[in-house]
């Protein structure tokens, strides 16, 4: 397999190593030949080489098994040391910062403040810490503050008593009042309007409310855990988030690394989505291209971890065969189309209808159209997953005849 061959990093105790049989350069010609292996990989001796240090371990990390050239997964025993945590995957020294943190808040009931870019996984962060705490057994309730219209939002937290306005038919319970015993996740928190972040310092402060249209305070036992990508202490100085909320929040600051910051984790993180995706359309890949690896690496990723598993699901879709890879065009065309600029626009289409051929085209347009039901204009609709105007996919769509109307009920 030579270069094109993906490795993943080794942990001593996963299987049987080589024989003594396997053939190593002798001493003085620099090199050790191509090792020729018996078995399963990984103990701690191999054709003489005895050790278990980390250095010796990334020498021999990422082996591929002769006869069906799979790609051997770390075994995940599920606490946070390892690669792979309720979703969260890596090993770089920046991503263990933050779940030393995630291990030490866990266990107590603080408020926690999750600042990080989009697309970092904040709420990913949230749910490992509610799964490693005292109410893992209750509920985890999120609501996005940033989604809901002024007007809905005291409705959404604090629930309404009915007739509390016109359409309230029935008693509603609120977010706070599912939540109780468990942990609620407000995400985007900054962008709470002012009379709502009132509202809210007071149930931080005294674990009380009433709901909408009510009179009667309603206490809960919940934590609180908020996440968002603004500047807080910034929105504080010009005014726009009071100061006094923001301290009831920053209790216990974690801050998510983009991307760019642990880029040693993007094979393990291609690895977890090749797998992923290519499970749920049934296809399977033993190899991910060296060169896709290297690509991957020195891109910024500004979408970060959200836009790296976009561009893996689309490419899973596209690729046929048994190698795993990433065409580069996907890669600049996603960064590009983020400015929404002609340019950007135009190699977007490039990258939809020349880099795979009718055929990716095809698919990656069914794929599109299934997940959003057939609707191709809106925030919600294929055009936007495609990153093309809806006039060009509709005219793709005509010329590939596909019939939008097979996925309405899909």
């Amino acid at each position: 397999m030579g270069t094109e061959t993906l490795v993943l990093p080794l942990e001593p105790d996963l299987a049987r190593v080589g024989s003594a049989d396997d053939e190593v350069e002798k001493p003085g010609n620099g090199a050790l030949r191509r090792r020729q292996f018996s078995g399963d990989l990984s103990d701690y001796e191999f054709a003489g080489i005895v050790g278990s240090s980390a250095a010796l371990a990334e020498a021999l990390d990422l082996v591929e098994k002769p006869g069906n050239g799979a790609l051997r997964r770390r075994q995940f025993s599920g606490d946070l040391s390892d690669y792979e945590f309720a979703g969260i995957v890596g090993s770089s020294a920046a991503l263990a910062e933050a779940l030393d943190l995630v291990r030490a808040v866990a266990p107590t009931d603080s408020t926690v403040l999750i600042e990080g870019e989009t697309g970092t996984g904040k709420e990913l962060i949230a749910r490992a810490i509610h799964q490693c705490s005292n109410r893992a057994q209750r509920a985890f309730v999120s609501i996005n503050c940033g989604a809901l219209a002024p007007s809905l939002i005291a409705s959404e937290l604090f629930g309404h008593e009915r007739g509390a306005f016109t359409g309230a038919l029935q008693l509603r319970q609120g977010r706070f009042e599912l939540a109780s015993g468990g942990t609620i996740f407000l995400d985007e928190v900054g962008e709470l309007p002012a009379a709502m972040q009132v509202a809210l310092l007071r149930v931080l402060q005294e674990r009380e409310f009433e709901r909408v249209g009510g009179t009667r305070s309603i206490r809960v036992d919940v934590r609180v855990m908020a996440a968002t990508n603004r500047d807080l202490e910034a929105a504080v100085a010009n005014g726009t988030f009071r100061s006094d909320l923001f301290y009831r929040l920053n209790v216990f600051p974690i801050q998510v690394p983009p991307l760019r910051e642990r880029k040693e984790d993007i094979p393990l993180l291609i690895d977890y989505f090749v797998q992923q995706f290519a499970k749920k359309i049934g296809r399977q890949f033993n190899r991910v291209d060296r060169r896709t690896l290297d690509l991957c690496q020195t891109y910024a990723w500004p979408g970060n971890i959200r836009e790296l598993q976009n561009v893996v699901e689309r490419s899973v879709i596209c690729r046929r065969g048994d190698m795993f890879w990433i065409d580069q065009s996907a890669l600049s065309s996603q960064s590009l189309s983020e400015t929404g600029s002609p340019g950007a626009r135009k190699l977007a289409v490039h990258r939809l209808t020349e880099a795979s051929g009718t055929w990716c085209e095809r698919r990656s347009i069914e794929e599109a159209l299934r997940e959003t039901r057939g609707r191709v204009y809106g925030p919600r609709g294929a055009a936007l997953k495609l990153r093309i105007p809806p006039s060009t996919l509709e005219s793709r769509i005509r010329a590939l005849n596909i019939n939008k109307k097979q996925f309405k009920f899909s």
